[in-house]
């Protein structure tokens, strides 16, 4: 379990049962608030059926597009995801670093704050999503998850954890994107958040691929912050009522995980020094995956402008 701490968030939580399971300080009553400007209640009501029906559009479109070719696949999903924060009122930028584009699978890792994270990571970089077994009993949701190939894991089990590992190795080496939010749990967004736990990236060093770190940085967070017991109802309430939310999507550099195969001169396994180098990426501290970003970022969109999406995308 992670130790950060969030200004204004109560720490009196349970302490995670594995490795899988971290929890984090947030709650829905310190952390899940909006105190900005709001929309009026008809407004945000259009803005709910709106959204709803976009998510519901997904699901009933699913099958048929899984049984596309990889292509168009692709840009259709890009597409829908990128509609789901904009039915719900949100405007994203997405700003992407050059792509340094290979043969292969890769290892899309994110901060999380919201159930909005999964669209806005898909409307980039769609791929195969990282989720608890949990998720694939949801209503519909669960359904959708299903039909887009996510990976399913039982974060009950620490004994199938290898098992795991070896499962998104195999996705990986079979030139899948995969995705997956290493901290493990929700935060709301106006800390640290969480460590990035090293098992996932064990998996991209067993594949010899590269990790992609996107960093996601909402304004107001509060309003988006799906943490704790907090019902998926409330959360969408909360999205739909609070005016002028914005969401930042930056893409970053790829880290070849074979730069940290192997054990350190102290002993320190490559999965964990990974997962910190990542980590550091998606949190700004690793000054050098922030500074060249903007000034390259055009340029290298420019040179695969058919599976990209432009260097500052504003939806």
């Amino acid at each position: 379990m992670s130790t950060a701490r969030t200004p204004g968030v109560s720490a009196s939580r349970p302490a995670a049962t594995s490795a899988w399971l971290p929890v984090a300080p947030c709650t829905p009553h310190a952390c899940a608030r909006h105190t900005g400007p709001v929309r009026a209640p008809l407004p945000a009501v259009l803005r709910l059926l709106a959204g709803c029906a976009w998510t519901l559009l997904g699901v009933a479109c699913a099958l048929p597009v899984r049984l596309l070719p990889k292509a168009p696949r692709a840009w259709l999903v890009r597409r829908w995801a990128r509609g789901v924060p904009r039915a719900f009122g949100v405007r994203v930028t997405v700003r992407v670093h050059p792509y340094a584009h290979g043969a292969g699978g890769e290892l899309v890792v994110a901060n999380h704050v919201s159930w909005l994270d999964i669209p806005l990571v898909a409307s980039v970089l769609p791929g195969r999503m990282l989720a608890k077994s949990e998720v694939g009993r949801w209503p519909l949701l669960g359904r959708l998850a299903g039909l887009g190939s996510t990976l399913f894991i039982d974060r009950d089990r620490l004994r199938a954890l290898p098992g795991t590992v070896d499962t998104l190795a195999e996705a990986l080496r079979s030139g899948s994107r995969v995705v997956a939010f290493p901290e493990g749990s929700t935060w709301c967004g106006r800390g640290s958040g969480g460590v990035f736990r090293p098992a996932v990236f064990q998996a991209a060093i067993d594949a010899e691929v590269s990790v992609r770190p996107v960093r996601i940085t909402y304004r107001a967070p509060g309003a988006v912050a799906f943490v704790g017991d907090d019902p998926l109802a409330a959360s969408l309430w909360r999205v739909v009522r609070a005016a002028g939310l914005t969401a930042e999507v930056d893409v970053l550099a790829p880290i070849p995980a074979g730069d940290h195969a192997g054990t350190s001169a102290s002993g320190e396994p490559g999965r964990r020094r990974l997962a910190r180098t990542a980590r550091a990426a998606v949190a700004g501290t690793d000054r050098t995956t922030t500074a060249p970003e903007t000034a390259f970022a055009q340029t290298a969109v420019a040179s695969d402008r058919a599976n990209r999406p432009a260097a500052s995308v504003h939806h």
